[in-house]
This record gives structure tokens, C-alpha cells and sequence, in this order.
């Protein structure tokens, strides 16, 4: 048996239709209603949540395997508590429930965020860790600090690996989250950074999980990044992949500056999140890059799809997903 948590989320749906697909059992926890999902009939749903310590111990019963991939990405400084209660308190549980369970392995879900990812003079991979001076979010500091729960748990006998994915793209809900980048390249969002990050297809995430479930691997983290691509570049191939007109208008530092702060009014009177915040406004204008070896040379044959055919896959989905022409 196979425990996901998050399961409802962008990764865990993806890992949860992955691991139905190799005739795997699966249990994911849910909260109120059962979600509306491909095959969520084969699933052994539990309720309850990572906060729920009574339904965790329930969920893990007779589990060998736990993917861990629960959390609450948010970049606004209004979230800063429940950013700490459920990425740190949550996987705190989750560690916590699966020792006492015996449970075989957890793979954990992290962040670049939590290597510190605002360094431009050197790439970033698996030896670097959040500080203050090279992360400017809360939500990297709450995943670095889940991290440490994680490596909590393997010191007291957990057999776990962390991976930590770059800016994920994949066909998941295109109102938050990464796939917020194809509705508005859709709409034909004209602004455009010099900024540049890494980027990677969810298939490719959900892969390298498994990979690293099934391998003998533990105690290491690893960076799971596709490609270093500049933001114009990958906006500009998902607008070709929708016949729309690519980003043409460039955000300088004082234009960003002059939005983040029209955000925040705004957001204060409509009580909805922002679409910009000092914080990603400063990673948007970051010219980061990841290395992504580790992964490629402790997992022999693993490759990573072409950024472009996954783009064209993914905006497939999303036409289909939201009827769009």
C-alpha cells in the first residue's frame, strides 16, 4: 500500500494516476468530499489531513510507502503563518506517523525554494540551503524548515529522499499555482523579465519520484529541473502553442515596483491574493540557472522531456481540460 499525500494537488494527481497506471494500491487522504478525479474509485481514500494527527496514524496503517507532497505554495506575506503550520507542523506529522507506522520509505516534495534560489553568480544544486540573504520568501524558508523535519525523521531511522523541483509546468489548475503561466500567456499577457529559472514537465517530477522510491537511494536530495530557460522564451512557447501573440513588452525594476504595489491595494479591497508580490517580482527579474546532474547520474537512463513538446502536451490538456478552442 501506497500513502500520497497532497494528492489533489498539481504533483500528487499526476503521481496518483501514475501509480494507479503500474497496478500500484494507493491510499490519499481527503478533507471533506472525495475528489472528482480519473479512476478515484481504485483509490482507498482516508479523511482527514496532514494537520489530523488521529487520521495520519489511520492513514498509514499497513502503508510501505509514503509520498509526501501536502503543502501550501503561496508567495504572499498574508500567508506566513499557515505557510509554517502546514508545511512544518504537516510534515512533522507525516515524519512522525510514518516512523511510528514502520513505513519502508518516504519520498518528500520540496522546493528550490528551500536551496535559496536568488543567486545569480553561481548555479545552484543539492549542497545549498536557505538562507536569508539568498531567499526572499517565506514559503522557501517554510520548506527548507520542513526539510529539516524530514532530516529529523532519517536520523531517527526513516528511510526518505527529498526532491526538490524547480517551477513545475503541468495541466493543473490554471487559476494558481505554476499553471497560472498558461492562462496568461492564453490571454495574452503582454509583459515580459529578463529573468530566467529552471523548469520542468510534472510527468518528469512524477517520474523521478518513483525512480527514486524504487531505487536503494536515501538520505540525499535531489534537484529535479528540466531546463534553464529564460520566462520570455517559455511564455512565448506556450502562446505559439495557443496561436497567441507571445509577450512583446518588457518589465523593468521600476515598473515591477509600481505593480506589486498596485497588487497589494488591490488585493486589500478585493480580499483576493495578489497576482504579483515584491517577492515574485523580484524572482521574476532573477537570472537563476539549476544544475541537474545529481539526479541524471544516480538514476542511469533517466531523461527529461523537450521543454517545447512538453508545452505543446500541456496546453493540449488545457484545451481539453477547459474547452478552449
Amino acid at each position: 500500500m501506497i500513502l500520497v499525500t497532497g494528492a489533489t494537488g498539481l504533483v500528487g494527481a499526476y503521481l496518483l494516476q501514475a501509480l494507479l497506471n503500474k497496478g500500484e494500491k494507493v491510499r490519499a487522504l481527503y478533507r471533506s468530499i472525495i475528489p472528482t478525479i480519473p479512476n478515484a474509485e481504485k483509490v482507498d481514500w482516508v479523511k482527514g489531513d496532514i494537520l489530523d494527527v488521529l487520521s495520519l496514524e489511520e492513514a498509514v496503517q499497513g502503508v510501505q510507502q509514503v509520498y509526501h507532497c501536502a503543502a501550501v505554495v503561496s508567495f504572499h506575506p498574508s500567508q506566513k503563518k499557515n505557510l509554517h503550520h502546514v508545511n512544518i507542523e504537516g510534515t512533522a506529522n507525516v515524519v512522525n506517523a510514518a516512523l511510528d507506522a514502520g513505513v519502508s520509505k518516504m519520498v518528500f516534495m520540496s522546493s528550490v525554494a528551500a536551496l535559496g534560489r536568488i543567486r545569480e553568480d553561481v548555479m545552484i544544486d543539492e549542497t545549498m540551503n536557505w538562507t536569508p540573504e539568498t531567499s526572499n520568501s517565506e514559503y522557501g524558508k517554510s520548506k527548507y524548515m520542513a526539510e529539516m523535519e524530514v532530516w529529523r525523521g532519517i536520523g531517527e531511522g526513516l528511510n526518505a529522499v527529498i526532491v526538490n523541483p524547480v517551477i513545475i509546468l503541468g495541466a493543473g489548475d490554471w487559476n494558481s499555482g505554476s499553471t497560472a503561466i498558461f492562462k496568461s500567456a492564453y490571454e495574452e499577457f503582454p509583459w515580459y523579465t529578463e529573468g530566467m529559472s529552471g523548469f520542468v514537465d510534472v510527468q518528469d517530477v512524477v517520474k523521478a519520484m518513483i525512480a527514486l522510491m524504487e531505487s536503494n537511494i536515501t538520505a540525499q536530495r535531489f534537484v529535479i529541473s528540466g531546463a534553464n530557460l529564460p520566462y520570455r522564451s517559455v511564455f512565448t512557447m506556450i502562446a505559439q502553442a495557443f496561436g497567441k501573440k507571445p509577450p512583446h513588452k518588457k518589465v523593468t525594476a521600476w515598473i515591477a515596483a509600481i505593480v506589486w504595489r498596485l497588487e497589494a491595494i488591490k488585493s486589500k479591497f478585493t480580499g483576493k491574493s495578489p497576482l504579483l508580490t515584491k517577492e515574485t517580482a523580484k524572482t521574476a527579474r532573477a537570472k537563476v540557472r539549476f544544475n541537474n546532474e545529481k539526479l541524471l547520474q544516480a538514476i542511469p537512463g533517466f531523461q527529461y522531456a523537450a521543454m517545447e513538446q512538453s508545452i505543446v502536451r500541456i496546453c493540449e490538456e488545457l484545451k481539453l481540460k477547459y474547452r478552449l478552442p
